[in-house]
């Protein structure tokens, strides 16, 4: 039948096919956009890309840069404007397909995942294990996947033994014994380490020339920063001998001092097992892909803009919270406490962001005397 519509007559099939028509020109329009945004953001990066690049990395420009385009965080000089870049790409020790070293994931039920706090700090978490707010240096060594596992390792035994428990363990001994691990101060996989401590264990140690425990970190902190005491960073640090003794002064040998995990496990790539695992046991290690930009890091949460890839590398996590409407994981860093902000930064949260919820390992400890 005929239908009349502002003086025009219409069959029905003539109305279903201008229908037609116009629903498919509407998808076309809309593919068309799409398309178009792609292009226009494909094209927005490259143009960063090209401008990052007429800028040295180090250089006031490049931050100046960064602090355009960033708009969840600060950017301001952390490394001298002369430091090496061959250096800088040494501190990044994660080796690529360190992935396929984590072990299991650890899954919890759905049901325990209901009460989770909007922000949560370890350090306020636990007062008694002050070795989560502490901060260390790596030096001129590719070790951060070391210094990440025995930090989670340290903190970790603090809490599950209530506090009584302040056993710092070696990044000295993991670094130089562990070569399934990798390949020292030439990086390593952290996954490898946790498995390194659950079947060999891992003797006590502090920081450098602190007399601390058994084998205290053997590599000087190095000036990475702007200026400073500290000697100048080697580009060429290598790794330290495997001595299986403990230092005079110490008055417990070296199998006597060694301490294992109880397990180990990865973190699936989920936000609220993640953060469920955080509060319950303490802090995990996580492996991030850095950028240039990254260098620059000082406030508010981090979000990668400009720079080129450097490579892996590893933190510790100690929580989570919100910032400006910003959700984030508060992390520690191991380039001493005048990098960033005051040695921590934050980092988005919940969009695994440069890889950070994709790499995640822990453990827990198995003494006895550890555990109720």
């Amino acid at each position: 039948p005929a239908v009349t519509l502002c003086g025009l007559s219409f069959t029905s099939t003539s109305l279903y096919s201008k229908q037609h028509t116009l629903y498919s020109f509407q998808l076309i329009k809309e593919g068309e956009m799409r398309v178009l945004l792609l292009l226009l953001g494909t094209v927005l990066l490259a143009v960063m890309a090209v401008e990052a690049k007429k800028y040295h990395p180090l250089s006031d420009k490049f931050i100046d840069r960064v602090n355009q385009y960033a708009t969840t965080w600060k950017a301001g000089r952390n490394f001298n404007r002369h430091t090496s870049m061959k250096h800088i790409k040494r501190l990044m020790g994660v080796l690529p397909g360190s992935k396929y070293m984590l072990p299991e994931p650890l899954y919890v039920k759905e049901y325990l995942l209901t009460d989770l706090p909007p922000k949560f700090d370890s350090r306020i978490a636990w007062p008694k294990c002050p070795t989560i707010g502490e901060v260390r240096d790596q030096g001129s060594c590719g070790s951060c996947w070391a210094f990440g596992a025995v930090e989670v390792m340290t903190d970790r035994t603090c809490i599950h033994s209530k506090g009584t428990q302040n056993f710092h363990y070696s990044a000295e001994d993991l670094v130089s014994c562990c070569h399934m691990c990798g390949a020292g101060c030439n990086g390593g996989m952290p996954g490898g380490a946790f498995l390194y401590w659950v079947h060999g264990g891992i003797v006590s140690g502090g920081s450098f020339n602190s007399s601390q425990g058994c084998q205290p970190y053997a590599i000087a902190p190095c000036e990475h920063h702007v200026t400073g005491a500290r000697p100048k960073c080697d580009e060429e640090g290598g790794t330290p001998k495997c001595v299986k003794q403990c230092e005079k002064g110490y008055n417990v040998n070296y199998k006597r001092d060694l301490h294992k995990g109880k397990k180990t496990y990865s973190l699936p790539n989920d936000e609220e097992q993640i953060m469920y695992d955080i509060m319950t046991n303490g802090p995990v290690e996580a492996a991030f892909a850095v950028y240039v930009d990254f260098l620059h890091y000082k406030s508010g949460v981090y979000k990668h803009t400009h720079g080129q890839f450097l490579g892996g590398h590893a933190i510790r996590v100690l929580g989570w919270g919100k910032e400006n409407g910003v959700k984030y994981w508060q992390c520690a860093n191991s380039w001493n406490t005048d990098w960033g902000n005051n040695g921590f930064f934050k980092i988005i949260r919940g969009s695994d962001h440069c890889g950070i919820e994709s790499e995640m390992v822990t453990g827990l400890p198995t003494d006895p005397k550890f555990h109720n």
